[in-house]
């Protein structure tokens, strides 16, 4: 029998008194499972420059969570989702997840947005399953963080692809690179750098911008002096998009490349005509893939759950987090628990969701390993790219 759409609840952070959405029954003593039900929480950026990674990676879960609820759910159990904004700021992702353990009592953490966040929250979050955190941090990758699984592959993974098709493609030499004044922007810009001294290079040129703006234009003199071939871009949609536009027109020459981060239908919708010659790395296959089934089953999901969606890398990314977290509980049985959610993480050397393979083990808290480097179309749609001399 067919049940209703997945149970989403989205409260601004300092909204006080929201009603728990998962405390045990009577009967029943995990946090966050009743006879019913299963909450999850996720606290993510709703607003502010990465409003939309936020909004695409809950629009994934849900769909991934509706999808399930409709056959009946996890063992006779719904999915819910509870989601609050913390704007990507740090001290608003230890706020939400606070209050997620200790009033709202769900049983895990899913989706959230980054790395300053992810660095403040885990923490908080110890025992308390984190599941696919939108970002490749390497410290998210250290074994000592028991309760983070990890879906997608690492920054250093990503840069290393940018740097590897630069150099072994065009020969490229002279690479600049632009990041967000964090610990976000520190790791790509680290795994640059390691990228480069791996081949005897050095960046030629640094730029620095502060987070949650798009206060940028300070770093383009710096990348423009250093006459760069190519320029690295580690940020969020708006502030990339803003330094490729603001190049643009002062007729800077060269590459642009990026991160999955920076959300790619929201990238191309912010550079519009300035996105030629721009490359975006991403970790989750094209959404539309018709040899992929697990892409076909995620398009189905998006139009059932949201029919006017359009796909897309971030939210298919997050279809296949919620897939994930669902492996997990089915794993355990009716009688689930997050001792047992975790431990099955810690043993399945093996995952197939629907053709897309993930695997983790004994000290390995990551999936996949996989990236993919795209590029933007003059139709702002997103093209595989096996090597730069594609389409020069």
């Amino acid at each position: 029998m067919g049940v209703g759409p997945v149970q989403t609840q989205q409260v601004a952070a300092a909204e006080p008194g929201v009603t728990p959405s998962g405390i045990a029954e009577p009967g029943t003593t995990e946090p966050g499972v009743t006879e019913t039900s299963i909450s999850f929480g996720q606290s993510a950026a709703f607003s502010g420059p990465a409003r939309e990674l936020g909004q695409d990676m809950r629009l994934g879960i849900e769909a991934a969570f509706h999808e399930v609820n409709q056959r009946g759910g996890v063992h006779g159990r719904q999915l819910m989702l509870a989601s609050l904004d913390d704007a990507y700021e740090p001290e608003a992702a230890i706020a939400n997840t606070q209050r997620f353990i200790e009033q709202e009592t769900v049983f895990a953490l899913i989706g959230a947005v980054g790395t300053p966040t992810s660095r403040s929250a885990v923490p908080v979050a110890a025992g308390v399953p984190y599941i696919a955190p939108f970002t490749g941090a390497a410290f998210l990758r250290d074994p000592k963080w028991g309760n983070v699984i990890n879906l997608r592959a690492s920054y250093d993974q990503e840069t290393e692809e940018m740097v590897a098709r630069m150099t072994e493609d065009l020969g490229i030499e002279r690479i600049a690179v632009m990041y967000q004044d964090d610990s976000f922007g520190r790791a790509g810009y680290e795994g640059v750098r390691a990228a480069l001294a791996r081949r005897d290079m050095t960046l030629v040129g640094i730029g620095i911008y502060p987070r949650n703006t798009t206060a940028v234009k300070t770093a383009l003199p710096d990348l423009q002096l250093a006459s760069a071939e190519a320029v690295i871009l580690i940020g969020a949609y708006e502030p990339v998009g803003t330094l490729i536009s603001w190049a643009r027109h002062v007729r800077m020459d060269g590459f642009f490349f990026t991160l999955s981060f920076a959300g790619s239908n929201a990238l191309a919708a912010q550079l519009g005509d300035d996105s030629w010659e721009v490359y975006v790395t991403q970790v989750v296959p094209f959404p539309t893939d018709d040899a992929l089934p697990v892409a076909s089953r995620y398009r189905r999901a998006l139009a059932e759950f949201a029919p006017d969606a359009a796909p897309g890398f971030v939210s298919f990314e997050r279809y296949l987090a919620g897939r994930l977290a669902i492996f997990g509980l089915e794993s355990c049985g009716r009688a689930v628990n997050r001792s047992c959610f975790l431990e099955n993480f810690g043993r399945a050397d093996a995952i197939d969701i629907d053709g897309f393979q993930l695997g983790y083990g004994d000290g390995d808290n990551q999936g996949s390993d996989a990236v993919f480097l795209t590029k933007i179309g003059e139709d702002r749609s997103y093209y595989p790219v096996s090597t730069l001399l594609d389409g020069r």
